[in-house]
């Protein structure tokens, strides 16, 4: 990545910045349409998945639209990335999320940055938090390494199923997990909720780099 890392960080914060704007605002608007909490989750499901693949293609050229700090990590650890990317993805990212809560929320006429009173916690949630993480990098860093075009699919199509599949409705991400805290909506999480979840996530990514040096030989 030869990109000067002032472009590739405003990539990594105006990306998360549109996926929050895209998972809250839709947990909003599905909030405002009906109060059939499994059409809600299918809505925001679908607007996810959909803004996922299409800022993945967008910014994978110039960040490698992370937009997730586990993902910052594992690609130091198996693709060789600068360990100084780290800390400065982190906040871009971060920074970013924030933002995007901080704009769906304006948009929808809420507290501008909440906070989330959504609390979710429970060793099957924190469990199921630890499994989306998990299943996010095998896609990434297993079909990425074969078929790089087909990732903005494949992370798309993980993370809107794992929506369903897990108990945590597929967080995976501790940027967008501590942006979502700023929005009291449908895709909300309480602050008080947040480390749990963060560790749970970083619990994944110890359980999937080795197993992904494994697998990827």
């Amino acid at each position: 990545m030869n990109r000067a890392l002032s472009t590739r960080l405003f990539a990594e914060t105006l990306g998360t910045a549109l996926l929050i704007v895209a998972v809250v605002g839709s947990g909003v608007m599905a909030m405002n349409l009906t109060q059939d909490v499994a059409v809600q989750l299918l809505a925001n499901a679908g607007a996810t998945v959909g803004a996922l693949i299409a800022l993945i293609m967008m910014f994978g050229p110039i960040s490698g639209a992370h937009f997730n700090p586990v993902v910052t990590i594992a690609d130091c650890v198996l693709n060789g990335r600068s360990w100084r990317d780290v800390v400065p993805y982190f906040v871009a990212q971060t920074a970013g999320g924030i933002s995007g809560a901080a704009i769906a929320n304006l948009m929808f006429e809420l507290d501008v940055l909440g906070p989330s009173t959504k609390i979710r916690e429970g060793g099957g949630i924190w469990l199921g938090e630890m499994v989306a993480t998990f299943g996010l990098l095998c896609v990434i860093f297993l079909i990425g390494k074969h078929r790089a075009e087909s990732v903005p699919l494949a992370v798309g199509v993980w993370i809107g199923g794992a929506y369903w599949f897990t108990s945590s409705t597929s967080l995976a991400n501790p940027a967008v997990t501590i942006a979502r805290a700023f929005s009291d909506s449908f895709a909300g999480i309480a602050p008080e909720s947040v480390p749990l979840f963060i560790v749970m996530q970083l619990a994944g990514l110890a359980i999937a780099l080795p197993t992904l040096r494994l697998l990827r030989g």
